[in-house]
């Protein structure tokens, strides 16, 4: 069966880099066209036939673009094909009213797909079966972890795990700063950093583990670590990350409205 992506920007070159080289890109950018058919081996070509050729269309674009990719999508789409849309804050319904008929599954991957440690949630509209989801998950699973969900939940997904690698990117930013005002070289605050990022990572990944509980193995009483958390907790931390998040899932909402 195959595949064509429709969008070439970060994240459609994140599910590209886990699906090439079986794969028809669709990029009207010349040199980023230009680019991915060099780093990938793949087929750039026109939407009109990548999408004539393709069982699975992956959508993958901006959401302001989307309308207008929609017109341009439906006469070339036939029944039997399967729409896997990666846009962020566009429901099923309205996919669904410009490509009647056809299977379409709503996903949010986040960027560490492209290094297979990517989070992926679906939900599946009113024409898919489960062999459709099947599909995607076996597609989709060399990506990451796949994970099946309400697509009254995507809009919090979206907040959550879309934007979580760029929350976690300014925590490190943050700390790597924090790192040279205490006097160290930015390369070494920036190895301690990362080192530290990778290692917590894969601990939280443990099933004996939870967040509380590596937080308090590291705060020894009186000593170094509880004194930083009274600082992060006095100025708010926990309360902002949480509005953050919040204010991205609104967000979301309104872009889908």
């Amino acid at each position: 069966m195959s595949t064509t992506i429709v969008g070439g920007g970060n994240m459609g070159e994140a599910l590209l880099a886990g699906l090439a080289p079986d794969v028809t890109v669709v990029e009207q950018n010349p040199s980023r066209a230009a680019y991915l058919k060099s780093r990938y081996d793949v087929a750039v070509t026109s939407l009109e036939s990548a999408v004539a050729s393709a069982s699975t269309v992956f959508v993958v674009v901006k959401p302001y673009h989307f309308a207008a990719l929609l017109d341009s999508l439906a006469p070339h789409v036939r029944p039997g094909q399967l729409i896997v849309s990666a846009v962020g804050g566009t429901p099923i319904a309205r996919m669904e009213a410009s490509l009647p008929d056809v299977a379409v599954v709503r996903t949010m991957p986040n960027l560490p797909v492209s290094v297979g440690l990517g989070t992926i949630a679906i939900s599946g509209g009113r024409h898919t079966v489960a062999a459709d989801l099947d599909r995607v998950r076996t597609m989709l699973a060399p990506l990451g972890r796949v994970i099946e969900v309400a697509e009254s939940q995507l809009d919090a997904v979206t907040a959550l795990s879309g934007g979580g690698p760029a929350y976690f990117a300014l925590l490190a930013e943050a700390m790597i700063d924090a790192g040279v005002l205490a006097g160290l070289p930015r390369p070494l605050a920036e190895e301690l950093v990362l080192t530290t990022a990778e290692g917590t990572g894969r601990m939280l990944g443990a099933p004996d583990v939870d967040p509380a509980g590596l937080r308090a193995a590291v705060c020894s009483p009186g000593g170094t670590t509880i004194a930083a958390m009274r600082e992060l907790e006095g100025r708010a931390l926990r309360a902002a990350v949480m509005a953050a998040v919040v204010a991205a899932r609104d967000r979301s909402i309104e872009m889908g409205r």
